[in-house]
């Protein structure tokens, strides 16, 4: 498997991620949308720092079981619940700053929306890695 990150110099810089992400692989993983819930099915206290931290753990749990690392991703989308640049900016750097941070390097969108599926939700991340 290769997977290839290019920042074309025609292109913005990039808070960390690539706008290209290029993969020959054999298999691709797609989680479903990784949600702030506990294993029993209880929304993460905390609000915006304890969810995204539930958020990580879930992923982390769910490459494993898939075979694959955070330096397999190859596609992300963050959808957090707020109209404020301030709690998006704050996500991010919580995700740079945690066991997956290589999942963020490749192609990201970071979004902020009015609300997603579960009462009291405020994030949710989709990832696609490769094998």
């Amino acid at each position: 498997m290769t997977i290839e990150r290019i920042n074309p110099p025609q292109l913005h810089p990039t808070p960390g991620y690539h706008h290209v992400t290029k993969v020959r692989a054999d298999e691709l993983v797609m989680l479903a949308g990784q949600c702030p819930l506990q294993p029993a099915g209880e929304l993460a206290e905390g609000g915006l720092t304890g969810q995204t931290e539930q958020v990580i753990q879930n992923i982390l749990t769910a490459l494993e079981a898939a075979g694959a690392t955070p330096a397999d991703v190859v596609r992300t989308v963050i959808y957090v619940v707020s109209p404020d640049r301030d709690d998006l900016s704050a996500v991010w750097t919580q995700l740079n700053a945690s066991p997956l941070a290589p999942a963020f390097t490749t192609a990201s969108t970071l979004l902020g929306v009015a609300q997603l599926g579960f009462p009291n939700q405020l994030i949710e991340i989709d990832v696609t890695a490769a094998r």
